[in-house]
């Protein structure tokens, strides 16, 4: 049964709206924290490998890429996604 206190704590499709807009910066930020684990846990296996470092730069970049494309699509609202 669904009280009035979780629909007051229940993401509003504004909100939602909001965390979909957001998602490919989300997305590309996990794939950083992910490769910087990896990096974290590769001394296990003799240290991180250029393959280490290269997915990291990439992820990176995919933030990078990510933030910008949010910041344009926030400073214009009618621009097409």
């Amino acid at each position: 049964m669904i009280t009035d206190r979780d629909t007051a704590t229940a993401p509003t499709p504004a909100d939602l709206a909001a965390i979909d807009a957001e998602w490919p910066l989300i997305d590309a930020e996990l794939d950083v924290l992910d490769a910087e684990i990896t990096l974290i846990y590769a001394d296990d296996r003799g240290g991180p490998t250029a393959l280490d470092w290269r997915r990291l730069r990439r992820a990176e970049s995919r933030v990078t890429q990510a933030a910008a494309d949010l910041a344009t699509r926030t400073a214009d609202p009618h621009r097409a996604a």
